[in-house]
């Protein structure tokens, strides 16, 4: 067992719960009593943001406040379904704890993988019996619609390597990747929009693979990315003003030369 204060846990979910509870009962608050499972995603997906954005900043109250916004939205949901007595939020635990138990048999039995490649294929294995008699019998059939497309793209490539369906070896998907490069400038040069876009896809598609097999997960790499742009693009305004400049008035050169200055210091 974990050294982790259970009791604390528990009484501070309570706490939570009660809260709602609250919110929901007679006298509680009108907005919230009008809320449905269905209302509440756009709240859940719009606090798991802001929650992502806290933990990859490095900022740990912020995370430590979004991490409780989060709970609060998920106990709301599971509250609201237990009183259209659809589930209870133990029915939802047990059956994750469960789940979680079955495919780490290497933890919680005795078996035993001789590779991640193996462990993997035991978890795909576990996955597919679990879903014997449901509508979920392929292999994507589990994938979110609504995952945003760059996450989505790591996720079909993750599943299809689980199931072998992959390049034998980084160097046949870096091939690959030189092969969809080149058909994208072809179809930039028959000025073909349309196709384009379809090469362009194919491209990043491919890259996030190839990103995938060296460790990098596209989704958060490109956050990054973005993230040091926006920070270097406000020290360059904030440089611009220290120095009494207008920085709309700045021609390309003057911003290239701000920015030049704040990389070095980032």
């Amino acid at each position: 067992m974990s050294g982790r204060n259970t009791d604390a846990h528990a009484a501070a979910m309570q706490e939570l719960l009660d809260v709602i509870d609250a919110l929901l009962g007679p006298g509680g608050c009108p907005w919230d009593q009008e809320q449905t499972p269905e209302s509440m995603c756009d709240y859940l997906v719009e606090e798991a943001f802001e929650l992502i954005d806290g933990i990859r900043r490095g900022d740990r109250n912020e995370a430590k406040e979004e991490l409780g916004d989060v709970f609060f939205i998920l106990l709301f949901i599971a509250t609201l379904y237990e009183r259209a007595r659809g589930f209870t939020l133990t029915d939802s635990l047990r059956h994750s704890a469960a789940k979680m138990i079955r495919r780490h048999p290497h933890v919680f039995d005795d078996t035993t993988f001789g590779s991640i490649q193996e462990l993997w294929d035991n978890w795909e294995r576990t996955k597919r019996k679990e879903n014997e008699g449901s509508d979920r019998k392929r292999v994507f059939d589990s994938l979110p619609a609504g995952l945003p497309p760059l996450l989505k793209a790591y996720r079909i490539n993750s599943k299809a390597a689980r199931n072998n369906f992959t390049w034998k070896a980084d160097q046949d998907v870096q091939i690959q990747l030189e092969s969809e490069w080149r058909e994208w400038q072809e179809a930039m040069a028959e000025d073909d929009q349309e196709a384009a876009e379809r090469e362009f896809g194919d491209y990043l598609f491919t890259l996030v693979e190839l990103g995938r097999r060296k460790g990098i997960k596209a989704n958060a790499a490109l956050d990054f990315a973005n993230q040091k742009f926006l920070r270097r693009f406000a020290a360059m305004e904030e440089l611009a003003e220290m120095r009494g400049l207008t920085f709309s008035d700045l021609d390309l050169d003057a911003m290239n030369t701000l920015w030049d200055e704040v990389k070095t210091q980032d």
